[in-house]
């Protein structure tokens, strides 16, 4: 059986933690930025810990190769 792999566009929009623990960047970032604030902006550009727990299995799952 040939090996699994992982799931490439998981691959672009996950990291995984030193702890096991995976980020994910927040949404909004990608047009229309004008009309949005700094500081709301300042605030998109950090990372972020998924928190549930059903969609980080997934996760881990479309990660693992």
């Amino acid at each position: 059986m040939p090996k699994m792999k992982s799931h490439s566009g998981a691959k672009k929009r996950f990291k995984t933690t030193g702890n096991g623990k995976i980020m994910r960047k927040k949404a909004n970032k990608g047009h229309l930025l004008t009309k949005k604030t700094s500081k709301r902006k300042r605030q998109l550009r950090k990372s972020v810990v998924i928190d549930d727990k059903a969609n980080e299995k997934r996760i881990k799952r479309m990660l693992s190769t």
